[in-house]
């Protein structure tokens, strides 16, 4: 797939609550995943990240959410993905969003970035 499709793809599926779908479909086995902060700050490989999936899942609840149309440039794009979630160990409910931003090879998403206001703030 070009990054266009892949791309489109991934805003399809994430808009439509397929947010495990991209995963599978999506990912390069060898994906390298980098947050900002927390205890997943850099994944390595698709069993990494989908242990940081196991703990988001584990400490969020997603009200709602949704990916912005993508802005593509070469093997790059990058999505702004808007959420409201409850963090179940707190109670705390709050919306955030954050951009993502990702590089595709072969056809896959071979690295992805994500930039947002730390939770401390």
């Amino acid at each position: 797939m070009t990054t266009n499709e892949v791309a489109q793809l991934l805003v399809t599926l994430f808009n439509a609550g397929e947010m495990e779908a991209p995963y599978h479909e999506l990912y390069s086995p060898d994906i390298v995943s980098v947050e900002q902060e927390g205890e997943f700050m850099k994944c390595d490989g698709m069993a990494e990240v989908m242990k940081k999936g196991e703990w988001w899942q584990e400490n969020f609840e997603v009200h709602s959410a949704s990916a912005s149309q993508p802005l593509i440039a070469d093997d790059w794009f990058t999505v702004t993905f808007t959420m409201d979630t409850t963090h179940k160990p707190s109670g705390m409910r709050s919306e955030m969003t954050e951009i993502a931003v990702y590089r595709v090879a072969d056809g896959k998403i071979a690295y992805e970035e994500f930039f947002y206001s730390p939770m401390s703030e």
